[in-house]
């Protein structure tokens, strides 16, 4: 079971790895620290909210404070010391109220004053993150070209293999095409295969191209007789002019009988 578990992990990280483009994964980094950086901006915005209500209470106690110290006065003047120790006391109520607050208020400016700095560094660090993301996306997309122009020239990409093999395919069978066409040719021209397509010779037209095929053997052979006959005349003129009478062999047909000279045409006189 474990070294099943492994084995599916090992693919799987396989296929994340391939399917991963590092573009988006910048991409992605970039906006979660922005959401972060937002984050932060907004808790200086609620410190600083804070702070600001502090104030304004301070603000309002004190007045208050300063309003019971005149009426503690006043009281006094008027010969009510009792009026103007109640003022008093309330005005020692208000003063540890301010006292808290001021605490607070100190506390509060120094938190504010931390997520402010954190901000601002933050804030430095999402800038040269964004600059070096654009630098290694623009790097990466022209390493991704340059790598595909490469492959396009040297033919070991996919889609150029894929181009390789269908040109060579294409050619095959062409070539196959063309060899069972001329055999199918030869074949119909010996008179192995009949032309069934109904548009087949008839037999004079096989005979006249059977002929003038042989064309040059005739002229040969017309050749042949014509030196065999021009040598005979040449030995009969030799023995002096006279003639010998052939035997007939049996067998050797009817000897040849000589051509009378046909009678010249008389034409009478008008």
């Amino acid at each position: 079971m474990k070294r099943m578990g492994m084995i599916f992990r090992a693919k799987a990280n396989k296929a994340l790895d391939r399917a991963e483009d590092p573009r988006e994964t910048l991409d992605y980094s970039y906006q979660k620290q922005l959401e972060l950086l937002q984050k932060v901006r907004r808790g200086v915005a609620d410190v600083a909210t804070s702070r600001k209500r502090l104030e304004l209470q301070l603000t309002q106690l004190q007045k208050q404070s300063s309003t019971l110290e005149d009426q503690g006065r006043k009281a006094l003047a008027l010969g009510r010391e009792d009026l103007a120790r109640e003022a008093l006391s309330r005005r020692a109520a208000l003063q540890q109220q301010v006292t808290d607050l001021e605490t607070q208020h100190q506390t509060l400016q120094g938190e504010e004053e931390k997520l402010t700095l954190a901000a601002q560094r933050l804030q430095a660090k999402v800038d040269a993150f964004r600059t070096k993301k654009e630098t290694i996306k623009a790097t990466y997309t022209a390493a991704q070209a340059q790598t595909r122009i490469g492959e396009a020239f040297s033919g070991i990409s996919e889609e150029m293999g894929d181009v390789g093999m269908a040109i060579q395919r294409a050619e095959d069978k062409t070539a196959q095409l063309q060899a069972r066409a001329g055999a199918i040719d030869e074949l119909l021209a010996s008179g192995a295969l009949d032309d069934s397509s109904g548009l087949a010779k008839d037999d004079i037209q096989s005979e006249l191209d059977r002929l003038s095929g042989g064309t040059d053997v005739e002229l040969e052979l017309q050749r042949m007789k014509a030196e065999l006959a021009g040598g005979t005349s040449q030995a009969i003129g030799s023995g002096g002019g006279s003639t010998s009478k052939q035997a007939i062999e049996p067998g050797q047909g009817q000897p040849q009988t000589q051509q009378q000279p046909q009678d010249t045409p008389r034409f009478d006189k008008q």
